[in-house]
């Protein structure tokens, strides 16, 4: 077997329904529903987090974040007992601020087996020492220890600078493109990794315009979700901008690929619909980026692979962001093997993928309202322990996708097995909790 190319595309906060292909009515993703055409499109595909750098981790390295350290998003306080809210009833546990130079990444193991390796985009997996190229990358552009931009210049990052009035993203479509036009005489691996749609929201002026028409006639809903509020409607014009841009430049990179590439495209968190703006709406799943709830952890999950990967198609087997590791793996004939993760290379070939759990435990508080939980889904259920209220959730999400319904007081039975699995779990990954804080608030979930 010809060893494939491997692009994979990691957008920044896009929501699981952010595509026409997802069911989107308002956004316009003509590129990325081509690639839903042809390749598969699996429909219950998870983020290993509700927030940024322990998926981006966890993609790297095939591993739960629990065993990388990277549990949280990477800011100058996660490394510190308390994290971001130091005075809320609990206490968050010191998390990782850089991925550990001892992880063995993709990028390590490909480029070991004769791959040319590149990274275009967001990191935020340390600075200095930790940055891309001491990962496995021979290429790195875009990309330190930075979790946001500003989309537009005059800015700089790692080995780019944008002029006045320059788009970051079209910059960064334009360097990947260079890296796979570079990469000819050997196979590649891209992990091209945008900051769109991300905040700040800023869209380019003439799509801004154009979506701003199409939602004169819509209203925006929102739900509570305490302790904030949780879009329902999707009817952003700047993150419909943003989406389109990201697209259209998605779709002058396809163009340039080589037939023999499999590329994958997913998002690192769900949708942002409960802060900042709350851009879009991840509705009938509840809450968004910050949350365990589905809106904060489904995302959209695509393959292409021309030859084996039979196009239209659709998988329901649950996925997570760690089996990332071991599918490329597998794609270029090596061993598919992953602490964690499970090669879907089964499943790009049309079978389906065994059944088995898929665990979170997320100790800290986010800035977009949710709080300190874990939770498993296995099957059709989902049960989600709260940390500070000492709560229990069970949910049928065949029936109930929005979770809506605790069934956890007429389910005692289920709710015991559930945790079993969960606790076994959170022992296996050495998982960290918060301790109680002396001097607590009352404003945590």
């Amino acid at each position: 077997m010809i060893r494939p190319n491997i692009v994979f595309i990691l957008a920044d906060d896009l929501g699981v329904l952010d595509l026409g292909c997802q069911g989107s009515r308002f956004y316009e993703t003509p590129n990325l529903d081509r690639l839903a055409r042809e390749g598969m499109r699996f429909t219950n595909a998870y983020a290993a987090c509700p927030v940024c750098s322990p998926t981006r981790a966890s993609a790297l390295t095939g591993k739960w974040p629990q065993r990388t350290g990277v549990t949280d998003y990477i800011n100058e306080q996660v490394g510190k007992l308390g994290g971001t809210k130091p005075g809320f009833p609990l206490l968050c546990p010191p998390a990782a601020d850089k991925l550990s130079l001892s992880e063995i990444t993709i990028a390590k193991k490909l480029k070991s087996a004769g791959y040319a390796t590149g990274l275009v985009g967001k990191w935020h997996l340390g600075g200095k020492e930790t940055l891309p190229e001491n990962h496995g990358f021979d290429f790195s552009v875009g990309g330190d220890d930075r979790g946001g931009n500003a989309h537009v210049g005059p800015s700089k990052l790692h080995n780019l600078e944008l002029k006045t009035g320059e788009w970051l993203m079209d910059r960064l479509t334009d360097t990947a493109i260079e890296f796979v036009a570079q990469s000819k005489d050997k196979p590649f691996l891209l992990w091209f990794t945008p900051y769109d749609p991300h905040t700040p929201l800023i869209g380019k002026p003439e799509l801004v315009k154009k979506y701003e028409a199409k939602a004169a006639t819509l209203t925006a809903e929102f739900r509570d979700e305490p302790p904030r509020k949780d879009r329902r409607t999707q009817t952003h014009a700047v993150y419909a901008a943003m989406l389109e841009d990201l697209d259209r430049n998605l779709g002058r990179l396809f163009a340039t690929l080589p037939e023999n590439t499999l590329v994958l495209f997913t998002s690192d968190n769900g949708g942002l619909s409960t802060s900042e703006g709350s851009p879009t709406s991840n509705a009938p799943y509840r809450a968004g980026k910050g949350w365990l709830y589905e809106g904060g952890i489904r995302e959209p999950l695509l393959v292409k692979w021309p030859g084996v990967v039979k196009p239209g198609t659709t998988n329901d087997s649950l996925t997570i962001t760690c089996d990332f590791f071991p599918t490329f793996l597998e794609a270029a004939g090596l061993r598919p093997e992953a602490l964690d993760g499970a090669s879907l290379v089964p499943a790009l070939k049309g079978k389906p993928l065994a059944p088995r759990p898929l665990f979170w435990h997320y100790p800290h508080y986010g800035n977009q309202g949710g709080g300190m939980a874990a939770a498993v889904r296995d099957g059709d259920w989902k049960l989600i322990e709260w940390f500070v209220i000492e709560r229990i959730e069970l949910y049928n999400l065949k029936s109930d996708p929005g979770e809506q319904k605790n069934l956890a007081a007429q389910e005692p039975g289920r709710v015991k097995a559930l945790q079993a699995k969960l606790h076994a779990w959170q022992k296996s990954v050495d998982a960290k909790f918060p301790i109680k804080n002396p001097n607590p608030k009352s404003e945590a979930k």
